[in-house]
């Protein structure tokens, strides 16, 4: 349900839910803020490392809000109140940004400078490329929280990043697909995990095979060490773990 709709839904309710509703928007405009707030940042970084470097480390980038029906079905599947207060309290990645690059270098390059930024808190690191699920899904996953600034003054809002590998995200995009496709059966499902994994494997041989062709030609970039993890937030979900409805 779009924003608007959430408007007009909101017409024909009492004054207290009206309420509610404007609160709720008002709410999904600091997610959205917050958002474009870390996009624009890793969009400079980019730029920069075109000039500098004359590469180009980020293959394109995806933003998405959660919807209402995801945000309330979170909600109620972790037993919290459907309320402002428990959303901004528990749910870490109602902003998201997918940010697919090109090479498992420019992955480290662009999470650790963008994490350096003076005005940026880490919130949580998790780690799937060094530590890759027993699926064979491979990702990080860092969730900052990046001041937006209203006319009320700046609210740190958290904003999940996930950064990824072009290989990173053909296999993943095609799992999740597979496995949550709705008519499939769970047993036919089962047959081809070890082939999925084997796929995964693959796709990663050939990823470290292509990194060192590019590192021959034109060096490691700066900053590629992996981050340290900080789980300390709140684990999102395991559909993908970054659930875009």
């Amino acid at each position: 349900m779009r924003l608007n709709q959430l408007v007009d839904k909101g017409t024909d309710n009492p004054p207290n839910q009206l309420f509610e509703v404007a609160d709720f928007i008002n709410q999904m405009q600091v997610y959205e803020g917050a958002m474009y707030e870390i996009s624009t940042k890793l969009e400079i970084l980019d730029t920069e490392f075109q000039v500098m470097f004359e590469h180009d480390p980020i293959h394109h980038m995806e933003r998405r809000l959660k919807s209402v029906d995801s945000i309330m079905e979170k909600l109620e599947r972790r037993g919290l109140p459907k309320t402002i207060e428990a959303i901004r309290n528990n749910l870490f990645d109602v902003a998201g940004i997918r940010v697919i690059c090109n090479y498992r270098d420019d992955v480290y390059s662009v999470s650790n400078y963008l994490s350096a930024q003076s005005d940026i808190q880490v919130l949580r690191v998790k780690d799937y490329i060094r530590n890759p699920k027993q699926n064979g899904y491979r990702s990080l996953h860092v969730i900052y929280a990046v001041p937006v600034f209203l006319s009320t003054g700046a609210h740190y809002t958290p904003v999940e990043v996930q950064f990824r590998t072009i290989a990173m995200d053909y296999w993943a995009s095609l799992e999740h697909a597979l496995r949550y496709k709705s008519d499939i059966d769970d047993d036919k499902l089962t047959e081809h995990e070890q082939t999925l994994l084997d796929c995964a494997r693959s796709l990663q041989n050939v990823e470290t095979q292509m990194q060192s062709i590019h590192r021959d030609i034109n060096g490691a970039p700066q900053g590629v060490d992996a981050p340290v993890e900080r789980p300390h937030a709140e684990e999102t979900d395991d559909r993908s773990d970054f659930s875009w409805l």
